[in-house]
């Protein structure tokens, strides 16, 4: 589906989240389906009285308890691995190959973004690769039940409460919708991004006036805009130690991963 960017949206959508989740959090939550369909009819009440519209609330109406999120949620063996291992499992010299591709045939997109935003094309290819394979699989997930079932689940209810927020105001504005697939924890797009992170970091990389993270320009120039958000700055390094490294700790909290993404982008870039 396509995203329809619009700029005047997105600092409503950024006060959302500042409002913080405590009143929400009232609803409370649950380490199983049972409580899913009261939980949803509370946080709903909550949400209408912060302002979210009928159509967000009729998509959250028609969301399920999705079992396969909680699963993978509680299996996420590979951030465990060793940083060899997790090089093997993930694909690493397969990205490097096909990035090199891709670096030069879209050599006038990434010098586009580094222009843009400081960013080299070889941590962004990275983070393209590894998150969907170049775009190859973006899930299957019903997004907004993969959100609503995290926002639920006790484990890590507040964080993804924010998300979920997030997610309402995106479908009320036409920008997500209800049936919008997704991975299993909520992201969307060529690199997956969470809800939130899509109102606070969304860039239309291609000019046509729409945000869309299924198309590699705008999902590109939105994570270069992540990484210049979490402190990207031009010039320095991105290797562990140089000035960077902490914007690729941003994208993901696993420290295998960071590892991952330095030494592939550093592959790519030469």
């Amino acid at each position: 589906m396509a995203f329809k960017f619009q700029s005047c949206v997105s600092a409503a959508l950024v006060a959302v989240l500042i409002m913080g989740t405590g009143k929400a959090m009232a609803a409370g939550c649950g380490n199983n389906a049972s409580g899913f369909e009261t939980w949803k009819k509370q946080f709903a009440a909550d949400a209408k009285a912060r302002g979210i519209g009928n159509r967000a609330l009729r998509a959250l109406a028609k969301t399920r308890y999705a079992t396969d999120t909680i699963r993978a949620d509680r299996g996420q063996k590979s951030f465990k691995y060793s940083l060899k291992k997790f090089m093997q499992v993930r694909g690493a010299n397969a990205i490097i190959s096909k990035g090199k591709r891709l670096k030069r045939s879209n050599a006038g997109l990434f010098a586009s973004l580094e222009r843009n935003y400081g960013v080299s094309a070889g941590p962004l290819i990275a983070i393209w690769g590894m998150e969907s394979g170049f775009g190859n699989f973006m899930g299957n997930s019903n997004l907004l039940s993969a959100t609503a079932t995290l926002a639920y689940d006790c484990r890590r209810s507040e964080f993804f409460t924010g998300h979920l927020y997030a997610a309402l105001q995106l479908i009320d504005h036409r920008i997500l919708s209800a049936t919008t697939l997704g991975a299993k924890h909520g992201e969307v797009g060529q690199t997956q991004f969470l809800p939130g992170n899509v109102l606070k970091y969304g860039r239309d990389g291609d000019g046509n006036g729409k945000l869309d993270l299924r198309t590699k320009a705008d999902a590109l120039a939105s994570t270069a805009n992540f990484l210049r958000g979490h402190g990207w700055r031009r010039g320095r390094g991105y290797q562990p130690g140089q000035g960077n490294f902490g914007a690729l700790q941003g994208w993901n909290s696993a420290s295998v991963y960071q590892r991952a993404i330095a030494i592939i982008g550093k592959a790519i870039d030469g």
